[in-house]
């Protein structure tokens, strides 16, 4: 069951749904504008967060930044009428390519045989929707590259297209003044290869840029709203998994051992799918 919780009086979040993939939006509210950082994964996830915003008595967002093009984080557009949406240029290209897409079974079946789709994603899709595919793309109207900010009113939203190797289109939302970094799934795996993967060199690059935030709070799109500390105790695992992907590229035997020496204990599950990630990783490139 979704909860829609306050961090704080400026920035309120509603939890996810793994069945169908719903990932965590976030509300940015200030004295001008409330912000909604992302779409939802169809009209039904975004009217539910108008719904908790409403039982809540918090304004209505006027804007919504896309923190990238996967469909659960954009299909929920098509319900935000008279928002002003704000994606980066990268995404609303990709978003564009969904375009012809249609969703009943045998297109989502099609596509992931031909490797288009991820079969995870195609389920979600199902459970989430039924048998009532009415879902529209619907492009964002602002687009910017690198960075922009957003003045609301007393609180400010910093908009950060960083990459990954979840997808490249990938960005971050930094508030400022709540010290809050929204993640969304930038540091998570690239589905969409041949195998789940995540690259040695994409996985440093972003988390030195991450390390540049100012932040006591970080939010995983399809996890939690995590403190400094537990973000950094996830960093520096990421970070030690990334380095012995570099020295020991390919190998899973040898860098499980390695890690498991480092730390001083068996690898948990979590661990050992990172490790499989970056092993994928060195032999796709």
């Amino acid at each position: 069951m979704q909860t829609f919780i306050p961090h704080s009086p400026r920035f309120w979040y509603m939890t996810p749904v793994a069945e169908t993939d719903r990932p965590i939006l976030g509300v940015v509210v200030g004295e001008t504008h409330t912000l909604l950082i992302d779409a939802g994964n169809s009209e039904s996830h975004a009217n539910d967060l108008f719904a908790a915003m409403d039982a809540e008595g918090l304004k209505r967002p006027t804007l919504v930044a896309l923190t990238h093009w996967h469909w659960d984080h954009i299909f929920g557009l098509s319900a935000l009428t008279g928002l002003v949406s704000i994606a980066s240029t990268d995404t609303k290209n990709r978003m564009a390519r969904l375009l012809p897409y249609e969703w009943d079974d045998a297109s989502l079946d099609e596509r992931v045989k031909s490797g288009i789709e991820i079969p995870f994603c195609a389920d979600a899709i199902r459970l989430e929707f039924g048998t009532e595919r009415t879902m529209r793309v619907v492009l964002p109207t602002v687009t910017f590259d690198d960075t922009l900010t957003l003045d609301l009113g007393g609180v400010h939203v910093v908009l950060k297209h960083v990459g990954g190797d979840h997808t490249a289109d990938s960005v971050v939302a930094y508030i400022p003044e709540e010290k809050v970094l929204f993640l969304g799934d930038a540091l998570y795996a690239n589905l969409y290869a041949p195998s789940w993967r995540m690259t040695a060199e994409a996985t440093l690059r972003l988390l030195d840029l991450l390390d540049r935030f100012d932040a006591d709070a970080y939010v995983w799109s399809h996890g939690e709203v995590v403190s400094r500390e537990a973000f950094e105790k996830d960093r520096d695992m990421l970070r030690e998994l990334a380095h012995l992907a570099l020295d020991f590229p390919g190998n899973e035997a040898v860098m499980t051992a390695q890690y498991e020496q480092k730390v001083g204990r068996t690898v948990n599950e979590e661990e050992r799918e990172l490790i499989t990630f970056f092993v994928n990783g060195s032999s796709e490139t």
